[in-house]
């Protein structure tokens, strides 16, 4: 028996560690050490709890300390990663967004979810809730100015190239119309307080402007997530008909380079640091006064080394504005200095490590004419 076994346990390794196996089959996390027997895909330990609430589908194990019989060990050889997804990712949508192992719970979850239970990748041309270029339905919006959680129905169409939403179920204007192309939504559950939490950007007159809504369904808020996609990629196609399919998926919704607190002053440079929350958006660097707000009270265009562009650590000598954080930050532009202080080192660190990689990359003819509208700081700290 004992030989048995260690006879398994070493083809269990050699499988294991084939390069396919090295990464976690549904989000990519280096060095998986669970597998599904069912299914025959190489997991993390996140992932594997996901499996776990698909029973029906999915038997999670881990290669550390569990026992696996001759018969398991094989099935994972004829199957292993590589040969799964090329079963259940056959035929993803090109729009549709692949969660990693920094994604939140929700996204994670419903990929996994839509890959194995409801195998919406497994077919070419299968009709998905999120592909048909219209969706209406009724999602939990913030109020802006009391900041209760109301229902309000949302109605995205492909054909108008916009997202509404209407303060009443049967109301015939819209509240707000907003064009498709101005659009970047990403979850936010920890900021909104709702594993479900979705956070939709746009530009007014150039402007940041900020809803945050939530479903009680995380395969509802996920759906609406990619239905914004999909008919962004759409659009895109449309507007830049000789771009790759790839170029336009780079420029569908993202995630927010860098988030969190920073202390700034005004461009005297005189007056007192206030605490404010900044949201680094790629090239526009927004700051409210509460991570909340529906309206920026300012922002800034982050331009490249090139067009000199430069970010330092530290304040400039002198600096006179009262502040009571010390990890300093100055953004260099062709017009001004912006001067910030971090609440610590890392944050300090952080921060400047993402001003730099925006910095560092060329700028695009797009991102040239933003700068020509691009409004900067507002003299309101």
């Amino acid at each position: 028996m004992a030989g048995g076994h260690e006879l398994s346990m070493k083809a269990l390794k050699e499988v294991w560690r084939r390069a396919e196996n090295s990464l976690c089959a549904d989000c990519g996390k280096p060095d998986p050490d669970w597998a599904s027997s069912t299914l025959g895909v190489f997991i993390c330990l996140s992932c594997s709890g996901i499996h776990r609430n698909i029973p029906n589908i999915s038997k999670v194990k881990s290669l550390k300390m569990d026992h696996w019989d001759d018969a398991q060990v094989q099935f994972l050889a004829k199957h292993g990663n590589a040969v799964t997804k090329a079963i259940y990712e056959a035929h993803i949508p090109i729009y549709y967004y692949q969660p990693t192992y920094n994604d939140c719970h929700v996204l994670r979850e419903q990929w996994i979810r839509a890959k194995y239970e409801r195998r919406e990748f497994t077919e070419p041309g299968k009709q998905l809730p999120y592909s048909d270029g219209v969706k209406e339905g009724i999602l939990w919006k913030r109020g802006r100015d009391n900041g209760q959680f109301l229902p309000r129905k949302f109605l995205l169409s492909e054909r108008e190239g916009c997202l509404k939403y209407f303060t009443k179920q049967d109301a015939k204007e819209p509240k707000i119309n907003i064009k498709i192309d101005v659009i970047n939504a990403t979850f936010q559950p920890v900021k909104i307080g709702n594993p479900n939490g979705l956070q939709i950007t746009y530009l007014k007159d150039n402007k940041t402007r900020n809803i945050f809504v939530y479903h009680e369904s995380g395969k509802e808020v996920v759906d609406w997530f990619n239905a914004i996609r999909s008919v962004q990629f759409h659009y895109l196609k449309v507007a830049f008909p000789i771009a790759s399919d790839n170029e336009i998926k780079n420029r569908l919704t993202r995630n927010f380079l860098k988030e969190g607190y920073m202390e700034k002053t005004g461009p005297k440079q005189r007056e007192s640091f206030k605490k404010r929350w900044f949201t680094l958006d790629h090239r526009r660097l927004t700051y409210f006064k509460d991570p909340l707000d529906a309206f920026a009270k300012g922002e800034v265009f982050v331009g490249s080394r090139d067009n000199g562009y430069s970010v330092q650590k530290g304040l400039p000598t002198g600096t006179q504005g009262n502040f009571s954080w010390h990890y300093g930050i100055t953004i260099v532009t062709p017009d001004r200095e912006y001067l910030f202080t971090c609440e610590t080192e890392t944050d300090q660190l952080d921060w400047i490590s993402a001003f730099t990689s925006v910095i560092n990359q060329a700028m695009t003819p797009q991102e040239y004419a933003s700068k020509c509208l691009d409004a900067v700081f507002l003299p309101s700290c």
